[in-house]
């Protein structure tokens, strides 16, 4: 609608109350000119807003991510005065939300499996995953705990109760964890005294808490988190690579992939205890 639309129709509303001001012609002029001049502010302020709110909904970028990359992509966001709206959990989690349809610009996994995984489910206008950055994995406990000698020493320290790790089959931290244990050879030992999370950083809460006496999880959310320490940093070999990969799904999701790839972002991630890929 044009802005002589607009003002037809407000103006024939306008016409329709003439007859109650016949009484008192004058005061009937002055009520008419007030209505005129604020139909017309009405249809300006309506044009106008109808004309920028598209542009205001598309300045959002939605993206989904790995619960362990809030930090920073919350400090990506901030400095690059970038409105993403982010939605953080389990890699798994948000792959299959992005599988079901949910409105997402960008994703961003923890995971190689569910990123492949991802991109057998004929999403039409999903951008080839790169890797934007790299992890590593720990062990922590709460804050004090003397540092493991090795991995067998998880026995003693649990004392029969749970190791937090994110779970086995939908968290890639929980993947990694499992990884690790059947390489040490406690997975068959540990399998029935774990707590599986949705995602690291509940595992990170856990422990910080004292609700559980130990926990896996990457370094980067250890670092975040001064009421645990780390007592066993886990070896690179011993798991397949931590990296996380991210892949558009419209073209402002490629916008956003780009500014992972920045200088600038590379040293936001450094910062946060990632290690990043060379722009």
């Amino acid at each position: 609608m044009g802005f002589l639309d607009c003002m037809q129709q407000m103006t024939r509303r306008t016409v329709m109350r003439k007859s109650t001001t016949r009484a008192n012609p004058l005061e009937g002029r002055l009520a008419i000119a007030n209505s005129a001049a604020m139909t017309r502010l009405a249809c300006f302020l309506i044009l106008t807003l109808a004309a920028f709110f598209p542009l205001m909904v598309a300045a959002q970028t939605t993206v989904f991510a790995a619960a362990s990359l809030r930090g920073v992509l919350e400090e990506i966001s901030q400095e690059n005065q970038v409105d993403f709206v982010m939605s953080f959990g389990g890699s798994g989690t948000m792959a299959r939300q992005v599988a079901a349809g949910a409105p997402a610009d960008l994703v961003v996994l923890a995971n190689e499996e569910w990123m492949d995984w991802l991109e057998t489910q004929g999403i039409g206008a999903m951008g080839a995953a790169k890797v934007v950055a790299q992890n590593a994995l720990v062990v922590i406990a709460p804050a004090g705990t003397p540092p493991l000698d090795a991995p067998k020493d998880l026995h003693s320290l649990l004392k029969g109760e749970r190791l937090a790790m994110g779970q086995r089959d939908a968290v890639p931290a929980g993947n990694y964890a499992r990884q690790w244990l059947e390489t040490v050879g406690l997975w068959q030992a540990l399998n029935t005294q774990l707590a599986e999370t949705d995602n690291v950083r509940a595992v990170l809460l856990l422990v910080a808490r004292g609700q559980t006496p130990a926990g896996v999880v990457y370094a980067t959310d250890a670092a975040a988190e001064p009421a645990v320490d780390v007592i066993y940093e886990i070896p690179a070999d011993h798991h397949a690579p931590i990296r996380y990969l991210a892949a558009a799904l419209t073209p402002a999701g490629e916008s956003a992939l780009d500014q992972l790839g920045t200088t600038s972002a590379a040293r936001i991630f450094a910062a946060h205890g990632f290690v990043p890929v060379a722009p």
